[in-house]
């Protein structure tokens, strides 16, 4: 699972198998190890009780939840993005939860074997 930060937006992109894993598990996450024994631990998990993807932030783990019925749509389907947005002081923070594409152009050393299949291979170079 990949994190990206850019400004008040947050976005997860998954492998397929890491969308299994969120169908069956209801829960997946990965982690980043810093120097110094600091850990930052991200996850996706599913709930039947909330009606729209919120986020938290606390000791180290930025948790984003799902509603149930989303996850699944999301997981048993070719739709690509889940999105939503969370008041903030200041502002609005994006939220956005996608399928994870192999790159149109391959890039070294870059393992993209459970990648989604990219929807526009085979159209001519690109990104991903």
């Amino acid at each position: 699972m990949k994190l990206r930060i850019k400004g008040n937006a947050l976005r997860l992109r998954l492998t397929q198998g890491e969308i299994r894993a969120l169908a069956e598990r209801g829960k997946v996450e990965s982690r980043t190890e810093f120097p110094g024994g600091a850990t930052l631990l991200y996850r996706l998990r599913t709930d039947k009780t909330i009606q729209e993807i919120s986020v938290s932030y606390k000791d180290n783990l930025i948790e984003f939840t799902l509603p149930a019925a989303d996850a699944e749509r999301w997981c048993g389907t070719d739709q690509v993005t889940v999105s939503g947005e969370r008041d903030v002081p200041g502002g609005t923070l994006q939220l956005v939860l996608e399928k994870d594409f192999a790159c149109l152009v391959p890039r070294p050393g870059e393992d993209e074997s459970d990648h989604f299949p990219h929807p526009d291979a085979g159209q001519g170079p690109g990104r991903c």
